[in-house]
């Protein structure tokens, strides 16, 4: 898959604090991509250069080829987005709104309204006024304005805000088949990891204006090192045992059992060494892990304080 949205070593200064620095990450046509970061990290900031809303100090950013400083109408003309809520005019109907954005674009006939419309699923209520639409059918009509002018790349910042939990499952839907049907490039930034995790092809995350990583989003999530719950017993002496045999792990100890870090190899070495010191072994298990617990774990590591992951900015 080629890339659809570049972003070269883009850097964005405020009164001469470096709010993004030297970012650097490509979109591919058909996936949904995600970007994370704890608050204040730049995401936002990253999304509003993308869509022209801010400049850029130093760097580009190319859309389909299309440099966002040098060529902007032809780069703009590729993207549509919703940064944050989108508004509509809620006295009017919801076809009234498309028409309405539709005579700000070049050449937008009837039937890419009604093909919009149609992949939002709001073909039954788009002649009711917005004004009696829930939350979630206001993003539905978001996104169908967005997709008007067939766009390459779809960027999403915070497209679930508010959304009940149908609602979020709806959007989540939405964008997958989005980047399927139309092999669209679709960006989204969200706080929501356990929506992000089930949507996402691949993830960034951002902290302090830099990019940490950019993975798969299975890769990520699962790491290089397995976590194995083990239930023993006597509990002390397999404790003692794990340290003297692996030494650099970190031992967590719960309630139900202990957890390490290990490699797949590593385990059956593990259990033999238990049962020649005589530890009754109840169960050896992976640990399921989940974006929330690696991304908690990654931003940690970089010194980034807990109450920076919230739900709200």
């Amino acid at each position: 898959m080629s890339a659809v949205v570049e972003i070269q070593n883009v850097t964005k200064k405020i009164k001469g604090k470096t709010i993004i620095d030297s970012l650097n990450f490509n979109v591919k046509k058909g996936e949904v991509f995600g970007f994370l970061g704890p608050n204040g990290a730049g995401k936002t900031t990253t999304i509003r250069m993308m869509v022209g809303l801010i400049s850029i100090t130093s760097g580009d950013i190319k859309i389909s080829g299309y440099s966002i400083k040098k060529d902007f109408e032809k780069a703009i003309s590729q993207v549509g987005g919703i940064v944050e809520n989108p508004e509509m005019y809620k006295f009017l109907t919801g076809y009234q709104n498309l028409l309405h954005y539709a005579r700000m674009s070049k050449g937008i006939k009837q039937t890419q309204i009604q093909e919009a419309v149609r992949l939002v699923g709001l073909s039954e209520r788009i002649h009711d006024k917005v004004k009696t639409y829930s939350l979630g059918m206001r993003q539905r009509l978001g996104l169908a304005q967005a997709l008007l002018h067939d766009p390459k790349v779809l960027i999403l910042d915070e497209p679930t805000n508010g959304l009940d939990p149908a609602g979020i499952r709806e959007m989540r839907d939405h964008l997958r088949m989005l980047a399927k049907e139309r092999d669209m490039a679709v960006i989204v930034s969200s706080h929501l990891l356990s929506e992000m995790e089930m949507m996402c092809d691949r993830i960034g995350i951002i902290q302090r204006g830099k990019l940490i990583d950019v993975q798969l989003v299975n890769d990520f999530v699962n790491g290089p090192e397995k976590f194995i719950e083990i239930k023993v017993s006597p509990r002390e002496a397999a404790i003692k045992l794990l340290k003297h045999h692996f030494p650099e792990i970190k031992v967590q100890v719960r309630e139900k059992g202990i957890i390490i870090p290990l490699s797949k190899e590593q385990v059956p070495l593990l259990v033999r060494e238990m049962v020649i010191a005589n530890i009754d072994i109840f169960n050896v298990r992976e640990q399921s892990r989940t974006l929330e617990d690696r991304f908690l774990e990654v931003t940690e590591k970089k010194g980034e304080a807990l109450y920076a992951y919230a739900d709200t900015k």
